[in-house]
Order: C-alpha cells, then structure tokens, then sequence
C-alpha cells in the first residue's frame, strides 16, 4: 500500500472541535455574542480580521461543523469570477436540498469590487453564509456594501502561553504529533519557539516541525533550536497594515520624545525586514515635520544618517539611523513650520495667482521703470539690523497675514524673540506700505 501523503505538522495538527481551538478567548469564550451563536447553529455572515496563523481558517471550519453547513473554501489569490460562479452553483443546489453553506474566502480584500459585489445577492437571499478572511483592515480593502452584511470579527496574535500549549500538544499527540517518536523538549526551548513564532501558530508548528527533523537521540536542544531558528523574522507586512501601524508607531514616539519606544520600533521594523533605507526618508521628513526650527541640527544628522546607510549599509548604516531617531526623540519640539507651509499651501489654492507688489519687482528697462517696477523698495542692508520696518513682502491683499508662529521651545524662543521685536518696529514705524492689523489666518 502507497504511503499516505506527506502533511505538514501545522495542518496535521489542525483542530477538528472548536474545544481543541487555542486562542481567541475575547470572541469565543462563553457568553460571547460569537461563542453563542455557534452553540445555538445560528451562524451568520462575517469577516475575520486578524493576522496571518491565527486561526482564521481553523474556526471558519470549526463554526461550519458545528452548524451542520457544508464547507466550501475558495481562495481570493487562486481564484477569479469562474470559481465564484462555480462556489455559488452548488450552494444553490445544496440549498434545494435544506443545506446550509459557509462560503470561506482567504484573503477577501485580494477581490476588486465587482468580484467582491458578485456575492452580495447570495448572502442576501441565504444561499450562502459568507465567511471572509483578510490580514488587511477590511475599512480599507472591502467594499461598504460587504461590509454592511457581514459583522467584523478581529482575531488577535496568540499568546505565548497558547503557543506553549499547541507545542506541547504536538508533542504529546500519537497520532498527529510526536507522541510515538517519544520527542523530548525542555519548556524553556518550547517558550523560545513561542516567542520566534510572533503570535502565529502555523510559524511555531512549522518551526518544532523542523527542530523535530534536527533533534538528535530524541531531544529538542538549544542548539536545535537557534539552527532552527535561522532566517526567522517578526512579522512585518512591507505593504499592509503591519507596516503602517509600526511606522505610525516609531513616528508617534518621536514626536511624543520617548527615545525607548522610538528605538524599539526602529528595531522592529529593522527586524522584520523593512528597508533601512525606506525608515531613513521617513527619519528626515520627522525632522522638519516635528523637530523644525526648534533644532535646525536635527535635519542635516538625519540627512547624515540616510547618507551613511546608502555608502556602508547593514548593520553600520542601522546604527547612524537609531542614533538620528534617539536624537528627534530628545530634541525640542516645533511644528510651526509644518504648519506655517500647509496654511500657505492652502492660502495660494484659495486665493488664485495674486499679483507680485510693484516694489518687490525688478527692473531692468527702462519702459519697467517708468510703470513703476521697483519703486519705493528699500534695500534691507542700508538699515539698522538690516530690516525695513512697516515694508511688506506679501501680496496686498495678504498684507495683514502672519503664517509662521514659531513656539517657545529650543531655538525657536530666539526666533520668536526676534519676530516680535521686528513687528514692534513695524507697529512703531511712522510709515508703512499698507496699516497692519494683526489677524490671524
């Protein structure tokens, strides 16, 4: 008789009663909204949100079954409109029959909107119970539609305790684990695993799978374990929701002056395999977003940092990166700047193409001259400190606008102080292009 094909530890060791699901517990324990429809067969549409290796899968299954509906399974990645057709096909004629279906699609928000919208007549009318699973923030990548007939589950990353318990079992289980190769392992290692797994069970089955071929005299050792353990990265989606949160993360706690937790991202992101290149534009742009005028230092170190992760690289280019992030983290704090730039960026949308003040334009001909281009401007060098006070610089009918308010901390208190003296001459000053009254934009 032919070997029985080979399965991975992960889908061997995949629960078949939703008493053998680990994890979860916010959704699934008794008394949760979830936990009692399933217990009363009363399923309904839904979209799992949750990470990969997480169970999004397992339970989909394990809700079928405990709702006697037959289980169809299509994949958004392997699939297109003909699988859809042919998934709904024999729903339909199941449903003659007094059948129950739960249509499971991996990885939904992978669909555009005419394949996701191509399901919504059959949730309407009972065909099938739609069960959608995605990694992606379904506010973002499911259409309102969808949405609006499905609740929305999130599934959360396990615990190193559910890790813990999933190896051990895999240990101890005869039939679909180790138990008959009577493999050995310190708790110690097992947590080890847990940890490299990152909240995701498939990686830690994965991961004891390939310290079981590695294992010598049927002991999982430590050095098994670290060989094991190579390549391993955190989770890290380079293009979903992972990223951006991590990114907002590292942003926030810069912003916020706490170097511990700005680092700690870094690492992270580093860690999980985000171009240190990619975390270096981001490090400049923090610079003049958060930092500004308060440090003007800040700028070219971070612009230094990006320069020396181009020429040396990993890991001596991580390091310039993590010293330019400690040093936002502590630096004194401004977004004048940033706000100044935005009020003026939406102020020239508004205000169309206002023209140049004749006294600010230049005048090379003679026939310029005589339609007054340049007159009555004052050359700031020939006055004290270099400033002509009452001269505006704006267009007229901006003349009153005040955009940059630098705030009182680090060098900005400096500027400040010098902005207000300059506007004390204006006030004072027996002449001025036009009267300035202080308004606020």
């Amino acid at each position: 008789m032919a070997d029985a094909p080979y399965q991975p530890l992960a889908a061997r060791m995949r629960p078949v009663r939703l008493e053998e699901y680990i994890g979860q517990q916010h959704i699934l324990a008794p008394g949760k909204p979830l936990r009692e429809a399933i217990d009363a067969g009363h399923l309904h549409s839904m979209i799992m949100w949750g990470p990969p290796g997480v169970g999004k899968t397992t339970l989909a299954r394990l809700m079928a079954g405990a709702s006697d509906a037959r289980f169809i399974s299509i994949s958004a990645v392997l699939s297109g409109v003909k699988e859809i057709r042919a998934a709904i096909d024999e729903a339909q004629l199941h449903k003659k029959l007094g059948e129950k279906t739960v249509l499971f699609v991996d990885e939904v928000h992978r669909f555009n909107k005419s394949q996701q919208d191509a399901f919504l007549p059959y949730v309407e009318d009972g065909t099938v119970l739609f069960i959608g699973a995605t990694t992606e923030n379904p506010s973002f990548e499911l259409n309102n539609a969808l949405l609006s007939r499905a609740r929305v589950y999130v599934l959360r990353s396990l615990e190193e305790d559910d890790l813990l318990t999933l190896l051990q079992q895999a240990l101890r289980d005869e039939k679909r684990g180790f138990g008959k190769l009577g493999l050995k392992s310190s708790e110690a290692a097992l947590r080890q695993i847990a940890r490299a797994a990152d909240g995701d069970a498939r990686r830690a089955l994965n991961i004891l799978e390939i310290a079981a071929d590695l294992a010598e005299e049927g002991q999982i050792s430590d050095t098994v374990i670290a060989e094991s353990l190579l390549g391993n990265a955190r989770r890290f989606d380079k293009q979903g929701e992972y990223f951006y949160d991590q990114i907002s993360a590292l942003h926030k706690s810069v912003r916020g002056s706490d170097p511990d937790g700005a680092l700690y991202w870094l690492a992270r992101m580093i860690d999980g395999g985000c171009d240190p290149l990619y975390v270096a534009r981001r490090v400049v742009r923090m610079a003049s977003e958060d930092i500004g005028n308060a440090d003007p230092r800040a700028l070219p170190l971070c612009l230094n940092a990006w320069d020396v992760q181009e020429r040396l690289g990993s890991p001596e280019g991580e390091l310039a990166i993590a010293q330019a992030v400690a040093y936002l983290a502590v630096a004194p704090k401004s977004n004048a700047v940033y706000k100044a730039w935005n009020a003026i960026k939406k102020c020239v949308q508004e205000t169309g193409t206002l023209e140049v003040p004749l006294h600010l334009r230049n005048a090379p001909t003679k026939l310029m001259k005589e339609q007054g281009y340049g007159a009555e401007y004052h050359y700031a060098h020939d006055f004290p400190d270099a400033y002509v006070a009452g001269e505006s610089y704006l267009p007229d009918a901006l003349a009153n606008e005040r955009f940059y308010e630098p705030v009182t901390r680090g060098l900005e208190i400096k500027i400040g102080d010098k902005l207000s003296l300059q506007r004390e001459k204006d006030n004072a000053s027996p002449w001025q292009r036009i009267q300035r009254k202080r308004v606020k934009p």
